[in-house]
């Protein structure tokens, strides 16, 4: 199925634009980095279709911003299956806000989010503090960071894709690293460089959550790693204010309801 829903928006990318669709990374936007317009979303849809035997709602389309949300939202459509909650796509103002890591120990410029997982970017400026002196004269991403920043993106999750209890979020101060395994470094990172960071949630079963995670600097592979775990907590959501409804005062009668009764009952 992932084979014949990259065929077919192939089919409508620019002739540039198409290698980036030889490895069908799930996190490529279908605007920004394949400039598929509105328009061009539609005859998609028309040929999905028709290739597919299927029928699509125009609303359905909103919240489809990137080729994993093209092919996640095909099979399920396919299979009968619910749609999955829709990608949120967060700025940086947005990250800082949530977030319990802050600058400069912050290593996601934006990132998606969905039920499924997160996507990130974030770009080695050669300003960061520890590039000082990792290496004399040859700065180099640490790896050791580069497994922090999945580390966040995973914290990030946890804060805003990840399934709760009625009444309960997960707390931003109770997310600690406990651990990863099987992790391999396949490229040096320099300044310049823009990492571009996935996560998925193997496990979730409070108080730990286990992701594997990856790191590319374009189409290189840069990190793999196979475990990243964390460890967590619920807190109780404090219940929003019921509104309190406006009674209509009753008609006023100057000899039922003298005046001074009326003002009470108001």
């Amino acid at each position: 199925m992932p084979a014949v829903v990259i065929g077919v928006i192939e089919r409508f990318v620019e002739p540039d634009l198409r290698s980036k669709l030889k490895d069908a990374d799930d996190d490529l936007r279908l605007i920004e980095d394949l400039g598929i317009d509105s328009l061009t979303m539609m005859e998609i849809v028309i040929l999905v279709e028709e290739v597919l035997t299927l029928t699509i709602n125009n609303d359905e389309l909103r919240n489809l911003r990137t080729v994993g949300d093209v092919k996640t939202f095909i099979d399920c459509k396919v299979r009968g299956l619910p749609l999955p909650r829709p990608t949120k796509f967060l700025p940086i103002e947005h990250i800082v806000a949530v977030m319990p890591i802050q600058p400069p120990f912050l290593f996601l410029n934006e990132a998606s989010v969905s039920s499924t997982g997160a996507n990130g970017k974030y770009k080695i400026t050669g300003q960061e503090f520890f590039l000082q002196g990792h290496f004399k004269d040859n700065p180099v991403m640490p790896a050791s960071i580069m497994l922090e920043a999945l580390g966040q993106l995973a914290v990030l999750f946890l804060l805003e894709g990840a399934p709760t209890e009625p009444g309960k979020a997960i707390g931003a101060n109770t997310i600690f690293f406990t651990g990863c395994e099987g992790v391999r470094a396949h490229r040096m990172c320099k300044p310049g460089d823009i990492l571009t960071l996935s996560i998925k949630p193997k496990r979730m079963k409070m108080p730990l959550a286990t992701f594997e995670g990856a790191i590319r600097v374009g189409q290189e592979k840069a990190v793999i790693a196979e475990d990243i775990t964390l460890t967590f907590a619920y807190v109780e959501v404090a219940a929003a204010p019921a509104p309190v409804e406006a009674r209509a005062a009753p008609a006023a009668s100057s000899e039922a309801n003298p005046p001074l009764r009326v003002a009470i009952n108001a």
